[in-house]
């Protein structure tokens, strides 16, 4: 089954473990050793992970490094744009009327 991305992210132990993966990548104990809870319900969250296609297992005799798929992200990033572009113009407005105010004199307010 495939997962969805915005999925993958919405779980904090999910995000911690790509945070954890974006200098190098790590073997499964060793990310399992960063949160409290068991290495089985890490493993979960990495199956999760690789299911959405964000991190990839490469085995390594007895270990298995987890690599973050960083290029996936691009679709959190696509998606994020619109609402992006949608506060910029906002924010835009606000300083534009900050401006206003501020050239005002004090007893015109």
């Amino acid at each position: 089954m495939k997962r969805d991305i915005f999925n993958a992210i919405a779980d904090p132990t999910r995000r911690g473990i790509l945070m954890s993966l974006t200098n190098q990548s790590q073997n499964v104990n060793a990310l399992a050793d960063k949160f409290d809870m068991t290495r089985q319900a890490v493993s979960l969250h990495i199956k999760y992970l690789q299911e959405c296609g964000v991190i990839t297992i490469k085995k390594e005799g007895r270990e298995r490094y987890c690599n973050l798929q960083a290029e996936k992200l691009t679709e959190i990033t696509d998606w994020l744009q619109h609402f992006r572009s949608m506060w910029v113009g906002k924010l835009n407005q606000l300083g534009q009327l900050l401006d206003e105010l501020e050239s005002k004199p004090k007893n015109e307010l």
